[in-house]
This record gives structure tokens, C-alpha cells and sequence, in this order.
């Protein structure tokens, strides 16, 4: 039976680590100036290396060759998991004491130090606080949150950084070339991206797919996408594309064709995030739409929030109205001086002196405002009414709409349209200005013209008088046909 290649590739020495040169380098300084603490606490994801660390940290103090095999009665690994009580503690004090066997410190690794109660933590911190020349701690944990302050206080912690893409890829490329995994670049990129910054899950992936490759062409990109239930790169593309184009029936389209190839929506928002966060650079205007998916991958239903984020990033941008402008002009209050009209020296007749009181009476305010622009709508025709038309149109172009329309049942009476909402919340949607002009413009589109609408946060009447009959006595309620 073959080793798993993360074992199998297991770094031997502080220098063959990958990404964790902030603490390597400061290890191996210490090492060689023989300076080792009593107590060293590894803390950050998993599969960044911390068990690898300590193990070979154990080793290098006491100066011993390591490999994977490697064991010693001097360096003793618990896990926390199983052994967290404040027994396994206190039996652990007892052993301490004892010096080693053969080696110059006894070293204990304790992995998952954060599973400890509370009780064996107290414990332990006994033990922290004088411990024996001899003896030397490495805490590893994934959660440090969960560790007690004056466990933390009394080590010399080491936070571990999450796998970057690039360090992660280069590791992938590094152990397929001595394995002879044949693998393109896409895949490589696909596998670390996959990886959640976790090596040793990156190289789990790559073990994973070795197996089922053909040999010939070896690690595809579609293999690792089908392998690992991830959307076609083309559809993420596409996708996007048709977000950014505002095109909507191609966003509906694509996404029923995800859903049909059982692509799990979480995963199909990561890959989007991942794809958008790339071209932000020459695209600042997509960040709102991270901000979307990001909630989407929150929601309770993220099908549908993600349909809604996509949706509303294509739909057009409707451009603000001019409000009516009102200037307010000076009043004019200057007084008009009578005006006299003496006659002129001349030959003729004089003529008689005119005395004109004139009167001008200035506007006190001057009020302009723009004209109300009315959009002319066809006459109503409710022979061309179809409620199957009314809500796919509304369905493809309002989805927010179609979400309450939906619920709701109709009657059409001469050139109303009755709305029978179930609920007052229903109706009050409805009747919101925004949405009563939404219905209005989808009925003119689909040929039913300037129809009234009326909302009525009920369900609809009875069919029958039998049934009518029924719903009195039972206090209302909504009719559901029964087919047999």
C-alpha cells in the first residue's frame, strides 16, 4: 500500500518548509545561538505545517536526524483531542519530572492544545509556569482563541499564515515533478485556488487526482473541475460576462444550466468571488458586486440571493427625474413718477397738458417647473390579457416584482385586474408606487394595454356557491383544487 504523498513529501529539515519563513528564520537563529525556550506555541490553519514545525523543531534541539519514521522516547506527541482531561494532565506533570532517557531535553508536542478543559488546562499551567530544565513544550493549535491568556502569556508564540496561491502552486508543481504528475499550468492554478491555503489539502488533491488521470494526458483542468464538483471556467466567464453586458435571459440561462449539472451554488459563488477579485484591478467597478455575492454566500437561500445579486448588477440604471424648480424672483416696489407731457414751442396749437398715472404692478414671484412627462399608454385590452405572459415578462425583467406577483392570484372584470394578494404585506408591496408602475408598463408590454389595477389582501373568492358556502362557515380561507 503507497504512502500518501503529503506524508511522503513531508519536509524534513527547517529550510525544505514553504511559506513560513517568518518563523523558520527565527527558529533556526535561535537554534544556532542555543538559545531554546521552555515552551513555543504554534498557532494558525491547518495544513500550514505547525505538527511538521514542531516535529522537526523537537528533533534539531536535541540534535537527531529526522525523517517521517523517525521516533524517540524523548520526543512524545498527545493529542489533545483524546487526551484532554485533567487526568491526562496531571499524569502528564508526573512524567515530566522524570529526565530523559537519552537525549539532552525531553520534548512534548501537544497538538490541538485548545481541546483541553478548562480544569486540565490548570494543570498544565502549573507545569508552564516551573517547569523542569529538561523539558520542553510545543503547543500546536487551529483555534488560539479558545486558549486561556496565562497559557498564552508564559510560551513564545508563532502565528502560521494561511498557503498564498503562489507558494501553494509552487509546492503542487514541485512534488509532481519528482512524482511525475503530469499536470498543466491551469490545473495547478485551479488546485491551489482549491486548496483554501491549506498544503497539505492541496497535496491531498493532487494524490486524489494522480489516480484517476489518464496517463497519457494526465491532470486536466476539466478533470479537476468535474472531480471537484467546480462550474466549467467557461461558465464562470460567461456568466460574468452576461452580469457586466446586462443581459439578463443569458444570466437565467446559465445559471438553470448550473443548477442542472448539480453545481452546488456555494461553490459557484466562491468561484465567482475568486474570478471578480482578479479583475478588480482594471474593473474597480465590480467591487458592489463582491459585496453581493459575499451576502449570497451568507444567505439561507443562496440560489436564489445569488440570482437576485446578478439581476440587479445587469439591470439598467434608471436615471434620476428633474424635480420641479421653483426661483422666487425680487418683488419690483419702486414708485412711478407722474408723468407730465409739456407742449412744445412751435407755430401750432399748443396742445393740452396730459397727465398719465401709470401703474406697473411687478410679480412677486416667478415659479417655473419642469412639465410632468407622460408616457403614453396603448388603451386597455383585456383580450390580449394572459397572466402565464404577465409573469414571465415580469419574471425575466423584474425579479424583485415577480417574487410577490408570483404569490398572488388574479380576476379579470371589463378593463380591471383584480389582484387577490393572500397577505396585507402582498398588497402593500404592490400598492408602493414603484411596483404599481412596474405592473402597469409589464401589461402594456405584453399587449394588455392601460388596464386599472385593484389589490385586494385576500385570497380569491370561492368558484362556487357550494364552496362559498364552506368558506363562510369555516371562517374564509383559500381554494385548492383537488385533481384526482
Amino acid at each position: 500500500m503507497g504512502k500518501a504523498l503529503y506524508r511522503k513529501h513531508r519536509s524534513k529539515s527547517l529550510d525544505e518548509i514553504v511559506g513560513q519563513s517568518h518563523v523558520t528564520d527565527v527558529l533556526s537563529r535561535a537554534l544556532k545561538q542555543g538559545k531554546v525556550a521552555h515552551a513555543y506555541l504554534f498557532t494558525g490553519p491547518r495544513g500550514t505545517g505547525k505538527t511538521s514545525i514542531a516535529r522537526i523543531l523537537a528533533h534539531e534541539i536535541n540534535k537527531l536526524p529526522y525523517t517521517d519514521e523517525s521516533t524517540h522516547l524523548d520526543i512524545i506527541e498527545i493529542d489533545a483531542a483524546s487526551n484532554n482531561g485533567v487526568d491526562d494532565v496531571r499524569d502528564l506533570r508526573e512524567k515530566v519530572q522524570i529526565a530523559p532517557v537519552s537525549a539532552a531535553k525531553k520534548v512534548y508536542i501537544i497538538d490541538e492544545v485548545h481541546m483541553l478543559s478548562k480544569p486540565a488546562f490548570n494543570a498544565l499551567l502549573k507545569t508552564l509556569e516551573e517547569p523542569p530544565e529538561h523539558v520542553v513544550f510545543i503547543l500546536a493549535t487551529t483555534d488560539v482563541d479558545k486558549l486561556p491568556a496565562t497559557i498564552i502569556s508564559r510560551t513564545q508564540r508563532f502565528g502560521f499564515r494561511a498557503a498564498s496561491p503562489e507558494n501553494a502552486k509552487q509546492n503542487l508543481k514541485k512534488i509532481a515533478d519528482e512524482e511525475k504528475i503530469k499536470i498543466d499550468d491551469a490545473s495547478l492554478d485551479l488546485l491551489a485556488q482549491r486548496s483554501n491555503g491549506s498544503f497539505r489539502d492541496g497535496v491531498s488533491l493532487l494524490d486524489q487526482l494522480s489516480s484517476m488521470a489518464d496517463t497519457k494526458e494526465g491532470i486536466t483542468q476539466e478533470l479537476v473541475e468535474l472531480t471537484l464538483g467546480l462550474a466549467p471556467n467557461t461558465l464562470v466567464s460567461q456568466l460574468l460576462k452576461a452580469t457586466v453586458t446586462h443581459d439578463t435571459a443569458a444570466i437565467l440561462s446559465l445559471l438553470e444550466q448550473s443548477e442542472n449539472d448539480g453545481i452546488q451554488t456555494a461553490v459557484l459563488i466562491d468561484q465567482l468571488v475568486a474570478s471578480v477579485r482578479s479583475q478588480l484591478g482594471d474593473a474597480p467597478q465590480l467591487v458592489t458586486l463582491i459585496d453581493d455575492l459575499l451576502t449570497a454566500g451568507e444567505s439561507s437561500k443562496p440560489a436564489l440571493k445569488l440570482l437576485t445579486a446578478l439581476l440587479s448588477f445587469a439591470a439598467p440604471k434608471q436615471k434620476p427625474t428633474t424635480a420641479a424648480l421653483t426661483v422666487t424672483a425680487p418683488t419690483i416696489s419702486a414708485p412711478v413718477k407722474q408723468l407730465s407731457v409739456e407742449p412744445k414751442p412751435a407755430q401750432a396749437a399748443p396742445k393740452p397738458v396730459v397727465k398719465q398715472q401709470a401703474t406697473v404692478k411687478a410679480p412677486t414671484q416667478v415659479v417655473a417647473k419642469t412639465e410632468e412627462v407622460v408616457i403614453p399608454r396603448k388603451p386597455a385590452a383585456p383580450e390580449n390579457f394572459n397572466w402565464e405572459t404577465l409573469l414571465e415578462y415580469v419574471r425575466t425583467h423584474y425579479v424583485a416584482l415577480y417574487s410577490v406577483l408570483s404569490k398572488c392570484s388574479y380576476e379579470l372584470d371589463g378593463d380591471t385586474l383584480k389582484l387577490y394578494t393572500v397577505r396585507r404585506f402582498n398588497k402593500t408591496k404592490l400598492d408602493d408606487m414603484k411596483y404599481h408602475s412596474l405592473i402597469a408598463k409589464s401589461l402594456d408590454e405584453t399587449g394588455a394595454g392601460d388596464l386599472t389595477i385593484e389589490t385586494i389582501p385576500t385570497p380569491p373568492p370561492p368558484s362556487d356557491s357550494t364552496a362559498a358556502a364552506v368558506a363562510a362557515i369555516m371562517g374564509g380561507g383559500e381554494q385548492v383544487n383537488v385533481e384526482e
